[in-house]
């Protein structure tokens, strides 16, 4: 079952450590599992941030879930999603992404029976105490072994970010930026506040939300839709003037023989 550990005098579930885990047979297992809740509780959230925080956060998501859809890699990327390490008191990163691993639906990520611990996460915060997620968070995901930590600050609109060196270490260095883009080893991306917004790039491209590529996709229909209707009107034109052209020819061929019917009248006259 779920053990507990007490942080400040209040009680969470906790996964068993690895050598616990290690110890189960698979059904204690799948019962330790079922038992982790899949939710977290008021006491371990942040108070509710309203729309800055809430849209950062899901424009993100949007975008790399749109982005790792066209990728032949498999990317698992959740929201909020209780994570239980061994030994750890559970938290629930804003956003967390894990690199080839099957992409189904989770109420929750236990690293024991996953086997394998996340590769990204990251915080987006808006207000109050900032220690929770450029203190605490920075040496607890450290020690679990994140490898790559950033931090959208929404409240000064700029970024954090976070590595660690090498494999196996358990201390963060902190990212420089380059040309005002942080690069994301773990994805493969750059990210960048600009405005108000963050975005994030792949190379030299741009990628855009969903809203904005239908925006985009209007555009392009729209664009098309034009170009037909300019070639449809150019078709149009075009059969009017041959047409034209052969309303005067034949009024021409018309006007010819009536001037020759007249030539050989005056010519039988003269006779």
């Amino acid at each position: 079952m779920g053990r507990h550990t007490k942080e400040g005098g209040d009680a969470f579930p906790q996964a068993p450590t690895q050598e616990e885990w290690e110890a189960m047979g698979p059904e204690e297992r799948a019962r330790v599992v079922e038992s982790l809740p899949g939710e977290v509780t008021w006491d371990e959230m942040a108070m509710p941030e309203g729309d800055k925080h809430f849209r950062a956060k899901v424009r993100t998501l949007d975008v790399l879930l749109e982005y790792f859809k066209h990728q032949r890699r498999k990317v698992y990327l959740g929201a909020e999603l209780p994570v239980y390490y061994p030994g750890e008191r559970r938290f629930a990163p804003d956003l967390l992404a894990v690199l080839d691993v099957e992409q189904h639906e989770r109420e929750k990520w236990v690293v024991s029976h996953e086997g394998r611990g996340l590769d990204w996460v990251m915080e987006v915060h808006v207000g109050g105490d900032r220690k929770k997620d450029a203190e605490y968070n920075v040496e607890r995901y450290a020690r679990v072994g994140i490898p790559e930590y950033f931090i959208y600050d929404r409240s000064r609109e700029r970024l954090e970010a976070y590595r660690l060196p090498r494999p196996g270490a358990r201390r963060y260095e902190r990212m420089e930026a380059k040309q005002g883009r942080y690069t994301s080893e773990v994805l493969g991306l750059d990210f960048e506040v600009v405005g108000e917004k963050l975005r994030l790039w792949a190379g030299n491209a741009l990628l855009l939300e969903s809203g904005e590529l239908v925006v985009r996709l209007e555009e392009k229909l729209e664009a098309v839709q034009q170009r037909a209707d300019e070639e449809a009107r150019l078709r149009e034109e075009e059969t009017r003037l041959r047409e034209e052209e052969v309303r005067r020819r034949e009024e021409a061929e018309r006007r010819l023989a009536q001037l020759e019917a007249e030539l050989e009248r005056l010519q039988h006259r003269e006779k």
